[in-house]
């Protein structure tokens, strides 16, 4: 099988190309490096230019006519900068993702994986969504993804593709090989703010205290990387059995089905460096939410997949990347 991952060049699109080149499904990478590194597509093929490019992707299924789908994870994903920049999100997000799909109708693709997000979850009280909870983003970047799944239901509905929308959790880790990993120096994220922060030696800021949490920071579910892209292989090869008979379009959730919060995460970071950090309160960015976790079991019933990283392993394996990857990046 070869598959086109539109931004796999980025950390999440890369980790796919790498699971999917190792189980014998060969990636062609498209990415506009706006994000991305060349160096997370050497070797493979790779095509630099974006999404909404029409020449360009006629030009990809004209040179790979036995491209049997496509994996869209070509975004940008930074929480407060949708807030302070919202049209750029929906133009990068939405806009050209409909340009896109309309270009992959013309070659005839009829299969597209594509990468959403836990975050249009509204939560439950007990902190905890399943694929049939109420859609209620908090941010543009969410609303985003929200809208390009409708988006997508729609043009399935009618128009000759199906979609699979796996809602991701948090991602955390590296490829345990170490081809690959989280390629921005100052990341948005906690633990990479974490590592950042052991990296300058300063406090590590817990932002946002008073959540209706066990602790009073925000949980997440933490979900390493390596899984979420096995996620794909599982849903390429099985795509045709999730979505048959009448179906055009589904959602899965990948998440651990475990909620950590911040301060545990701070907590499990601790016990697994040799440089332990301190850490301040701090308030909310603009953007952030109290977070949830998954309880549905979809993902093992129709992928038959079940993550096998611990949060201890993720961060480990995020802390043998920061080591090398300045160097890696500056190659």
């Amino acid at each position: 099988m070869k598959v086109l991952i539109a931004g796999g060049a980025g950390y999440i699109g890369s980790t796919i190309a790498s699971v999917c080149a190792d189980a014998g499904i060969v990636p062609v990478i498209l990415d506009s490096l706006v994000t991305g590194r060349r160096e997370f597509a050497a070797g493979r093929e790779f095509y630099e230019g974006d999404i909404a490019d029409g020449l360009l992707i006629d030009r990809i299924f004209t040179e790979h006519p036995d491209i049997a789908a496509v994996v869209h994870c070509a975004a940008l994903i930074v929480v407060p900068d949708s807030v302070d920049h919202p049209v750029g999100y929906y133009q990068a997000n939405v806009t050209k993702s409909l340009e896109f799909v309309a270009h992959l109708l013309r070659n005839r693709c009829e299969r597209m994986v594509f990468s959403s997000s836990a975050s249009i979850y509204r939560a439950n009280d007990d902190l905890t969504v399943d694929e049939d909870s109420a859609i209620d983003p908090q941010s543009p970047y969410a609303r985003t993804k929200a809208v390009c799944e409708a988006m997508f239901a729609d043009i399935a509905a009618t128009q000759p593709i199906r979609v699979l929308s796996l809602r991701y959790f948090n991602p955390i880790g590296a490829d345990p090989k170490m081809r690959t990993g989280l390629q921005l120096r100052r990341p948005s994220h906690a633990l990479g703010k974490m590592i950042l922060a052991q990296e300058e030696n300063v406090p590590f800021s817990i932002t946002g205290t008073d959540y209706p949490t066990r602790d009073g920071s925000g949980i997440r579910d933490y979900i390493h990387v390596w899984d979420l892209a096995g996620a794909h292989v599982s849903a390429l090869t099985r795509f045709d059995a999730v979505l048959s008979g009448q179906s055009t379009s589904t959602v899965i959730n990948l998440g651990t089905g475990t909620g950590t919060t911040v301060r545990e995460l701070l907590d499990a970071f601790n016990s697994v460096t040799e440089s332990p950090i301190l850490f301040v309160d701090a308030e909310p960015r603009p953007g952030d939410v109290v977070g949830a976790y998954t309880r549905s079991d979809r993902a093992s019933q129709f992928l038959d997949w079940q993550p096998q990283y611990s949060i201890a392993e993720g961060i480990g394996h995020s802390l043998q990347w920061a080591k090398l990857r300045n160097e890696v990046l500056a190659g």
